[in-house]
């Protein structure tokens, strides 16, 4: 009896050691597979938002604000941002930043709007953020013209998905977009105004299609006698034609985004608040987050 004791111990023992030892490897075997993973931007989300009526895919990044959790009952405003893939993290980098000696913008919940599942980013916002079919003969290998397609998703889903999912405060939307992100916004903004409460124009490219967004203005004007809207506009200073000017577009975007303004103002609406900036040794691709940093101050500022 004590011998089969002892084997039964011994063998107990042996199990144990092998046990320990198989948990070691795998610990290790998991260290091994963590070591070189992707960075993940903690405390954001992302989720499915395909569009029923063109059959593609699109998904929405969002990140909540600090004091979400710990206020229930509080709606936010939310910042819904074109050209996620980069923007996001910047805008959401700066609203974390710029608060960290006190309040400087509110707290609001940022929605990110990817590109298209299974398409490049030049083909999804080619597509997806131009209202004409007219694209620069640079890109005519391209299609354009689908941005009355996609602003129809963002109202019937993106949008609907944000507000079922999230406390959001839906009279309070803000669209953020720049480059053709910034076309975007303006053909929302002519067309169904009220989609959005503030719009952010970033660089817009107002050049796409001989400045058909003046036309789409002037219909709008013609047909209505209010706007109601935030507007704000930033352009870089090196985004006007001429020699050693750091200009992708060639067109003359500092005049267009002046001459924006200025046909706003012009139309007297009572419920249009409009302003531009041309921030000074910026160029279209370096600009994104200086003007990123003074739109948010622009529509979001903190309560005094």
């Amino acid at each position: 009896m004590k011998m089969v004791t002892l084997g039964l111990a011994l063998l107990a023992l042996i199990g144990a050691a092998c046990s320990e030892k198989a948990g070691a490897q795998s610990s290790s075997a998991s260290v091994a597979q963590a070591e070189g993973a992707p960075y993940v931007l903690k405390g954001t989300q992302v989720w499915s938002v395909p569009d029923p009526v063109s059959g593609r895919d699109y998904e929405v990044f969002v990140s909540l604000p600090a004091s979400y959790e710990a206020n229930p009952q509080r709606r936010y405003a939310v910042l819904y941002v074109t050209d996620a893939d980069y923007a996001f993290p910047i805008i959401r980098q700066i609203a974390r930043r710029v608060n960290l000696d006190g309040p400087v913008i509110e707290e609001f919940i940022l929605v990110g709007l990817s590109y298209s599942q299974g398409d490049s980013g030049t083909v999804s916002r080619n597509r997806d953020y131009t209202p004409t079919p007219n694209g620069p003969s640079s890109a005519s290998s391209t299609l354009h013209g689908g941005g009355a397609a996609y602003q129809a998703y963002l109202q019937a889903q993106a949008i609907p998905f944000v507000e079922d999912r999230f406390r959001a405060d839906p009279a309070r939307r803000v669209m953020l977009g720049h480059s053709y992100g910034g076309l975007l916004g303006a053909q929302i903004m002519f067309t169904d105004p009220g989609l959005f409460s503030a719009y952010v124009l970033g660089s817009p490219s107002f050049w796409f299609d001989r400045r058909h967004i003046m036309k789409m203005e002037a219909d709008y004007a013609r047909a209505h006698d209010d706007l109601p809207a935030d507007v704000f506009m930033y352009v870089g200073a090196w985004e006007v034609p001429g020699p050693d000017r750091r200009n992708t577009s060639g067109a003359d975007m500092v005049g267009d985004v002046q001459t924006m303004e200025q046909t706003l103002k012009s139309r007297a609406y009572p419920n249009l608040n409009v302003r531009s900036i041309v921030l000074q040794d910026e160029d279209h691709l370096t600009i994104a987050p200086v003007g990123f940093t003074r739109a948010l101050k622009a529509v979001l500022p903190a309560e005094s």
